[in-house]
């Protein structure tokens, strides 16, 4: 078994895909870089923190994008946004033979990059459409998260938009980070070294069942691979009835949690009005046990 989250982005990339099939576009040898880290004398990365590429899966064409979580966290600035836009850019461009079975999202993200506030902020709004754009055409976008920096801030939004999520047990997924929601609130709103608390309420466990990701799989990169090629082709029209119906399950799950509970319980009393029975063991649960707990069924 290779550790999904002791890998590097291409390590994934190699092991992902089949043997030899990934061909990478904008590698390191082209440095594309981004144009404001050096101004602010911030070390560079020549692919500015993401690889890009086509590659096959299970002998059928995809293309793909795995974000490295060790330059920088994973954050998303100009250029690695603009890497992320061409990529789905390009799938639309294909012509209906030649379109890839997916899009794969390797995503290991704290967010948008800092440095690069405002342009990251335009390139997370910018893969959010043409990730919708994807989805119109048909063509699935597969989100896989199992990494150190977990998907949060724009990313979690990113997620979100696509037609799959699958999370490893030690993946995380939210929108703020904890350490974001410290900041901004206090320690007594959350407190981001209570690490039970942070994947009890924005880890894979949690996310599986409330319905948030689409398959729930082991820190294994074999077992990621299986489960992307589970969803090849699996393609999720975005309605309008499809819209009005995950707003009727978060307003539904809002209304089973009552005003100011305290937020060691918060998790347990959700799983527990889920349907969830004894939601104190969760955490002592394997994968295998946890994914027979699911209690909503899938679209």
């Amino acid at each position: 078994m290779i550790s999904w989250a002791e890998c590097s982005a291409r390590e994934r990339l190699a092991q992902l895909l089949d043997a030899g099939s990934f061909h990478e576009w904008l590698p390191p040898a082209a440095r594309v870089m981004s144009p404001h880290l050096a101004q602010l004398g911030v070390p560079c990365a020549f692919d500015d923190g993401v690889a890009i590429g086509r590659g096959r899966l299970d002998d059928r064409p995809v293309f793909v994008a795995a974000q490295e979580g060790a330059f920088m966290g994973g954050g998303v600035g100009e250029v690695h946004g603009a890497k992320l836009v061409g990529l789905l850019q390009r799938a639309l461009r294909c012509s209906p033979g030649d379109r890839p079975q997916a899009v794969l999202l390797l995503a290991d993200s704290g967010g948008v990059r800092l440095h690069e506030a405002n342009a990251g902020l335009i390139a997370v709004s910018e893969v959010m459409r043409s990730l919708l754009d994807v989805r119109a055409a048909g063509i699935p976008v597969i989100v896989l998260i199992g990494s150190a920096n977990g998907c949060f801030g724009g990313m979690g939004i990113v997620a979100r938009c696509a037609d799959h999520v699958v999370m490893s047990d030690i993946g995380r997924l939210a929108m703020s980070g904890p350490e974001v929601i410290e900041a901004s609130h206090g320690v007594d709103e959350f407190d981001s070294r209570d690490r039970a608390l942070v994947w009890r309420t924005t880890g894979g466990k949690h996310r599986w069942l409330s319905g948030d990701c689409d398959a729930l799989v082991e820190d294994d990169v074999q077992a990621f691979r299986r489960a992307a090629i589970s969803a090849l082709g699996a393609s999720r029209p975005v309605t309008l009835a499809v819209l009005e119906a995950e707003h009727r399950l978060l307003a539904e799950r809002l209304a089973l949690l009552p005003e100011g509970l305290d937020g060691d319980a918060e998790a347990p009393t959700l799983w527990a009005r889920l349907g969830v029975h004894d939601p104190g063991r969760i955490a002592q649960m394997d994968v295998a046990q946890v994914r027979s707990l699911r209690t909503r069924s899938e679209e």
